[in-house]
């Protein structure tokens, strides 16, 4: 059953009677089709064209809600070299709507470089809220860190990896990455090795009837989905949520960081370098206080002239 368009301060969202050109970034189900809103069907319905990553899989989803609309396909490859024809139909008066495959358009998506062109060009966006996975994982996680870091499909050289994982070992927050099944074990590996005392969650097949959700120690994921795949194919889309850092992992990585930096403060000294230029190069190279840096500084010095 169609519920009526809801009206907003006298002014309805569905009407097109004097309506200027705009763009809407329709979101659609991640899976289950329930979760398609009534607003994105009501743009969808009044759009005067629908550009979609792939027309077949939002012809489907249009047919399944009894919507005959004219599709257009607009791919990653595709969007850079269309963007610019899209917005000038938008600014010429059109109302194009834009779906990604599933979930919301922009989202480790290209959708981005539409939206980014339309608002380089002054033209109208509308962006609909709905389903996203990255979303959906991080409270399914369960995970109580309030904060979190999405960074799309989780890299697949090993040494962007180990770069990107450095670099978000930091950040007091959960970390979502996309994962293919068909690399899950392996990306499980990694984060196992990179953050051994931390919770890793495995979200596959969000909202969908075989909807799986695994938490634990992260080299205990990672032996059950090796198992797993061992047994047989890993199937479905898949969101890896990755706990933030507890308070014995911080304590370990300052202990590491004072005993690193204490090593680099004896070879300065060793170089001949003064207390205060010691000092400076350890809080430059190791983040920490001045306070401690210099004290590791004095120690050093009074190591050394005491052999």
């Amino acid at each position: 059953m169609r519920l009526p368009p809801v009206v907003f301060g006298g002014i309805l969202g569905t009407s097109k009677e004097g309506a200027k050109g705009k763009l809407v970034i329709c979101p659609t189900p991640i899976g289950n089709l329930g979760d398609m809103t009534q607003r994105a069907l009501d743009a969808l319905e009044s759009a005067d064209v629908v550009c979609a990553e792939d027309t077949r899989v939002t012809g489907k989803l249009l047919s399944a809600f009894g919507l005959s609309k004219r599709l257009e396909r607009l791919d990653e490859a595709m969007i850079g070299g269309r963007s610019a024809a899209i917005v000038d139909r938008v600014l010429a008066g059109q109302v194009v709507a834009y779906c990604s495959d599933a979930g919301m358009p922009g989202v480790s998506d290209p959708g981005l470089r539409l939206v980014d062109a339309a608002l380089e060009a002054g033209a109208p966006v509308e962006v609909l809220p709905g389903a996203t996975a990255a979303a959906t994982a991080y409270v399914a996680s369960g995970f109580a860190n309030p904060r979190f870091y999405f960074h799309g499909f989780f890299p697949r050289k090993g040494g962007e990896q180990q770069q990107v994982l450095a670099t978000l070992r930091c950040l007091d927050a959960c970390l979502l990455f996309y994962e293919s099944p068909n690399r899950l074990v392996a990306t499980l590996a990694v984060l196992a090795d990179a953050f051994p005392k931390r919770r890793v969650c495995v979200c596959r097949e969000l909202t969908k009837l075989h909807e799986e959700v695994v938490r634990g120690a992260a080299a205990d994921v990672h032996a059950r989905f090796d198992q797993r795949a061992r047994e047989g194919a890993i199937k479905g889309e898949i969101v890896l949520v990755v706990d933030g850092p507890s308070a014995e992992e911080a304590a370990d990585d300052a202990a590491d960081a004072t005993a690193s930096a204490a090593e680099r403060a004896a070879e300065l000294v060793a170089g001949g370098m003064r207390n205060k230029d010691v000092s400076k190069t350890l809080v430059k190279e190791f983040g920490i206080s001045r306070n401690e840096a210099y004290d590791l500084a004095l120690a050093a010095a009074h190591t050394g002239e005491s052999r």
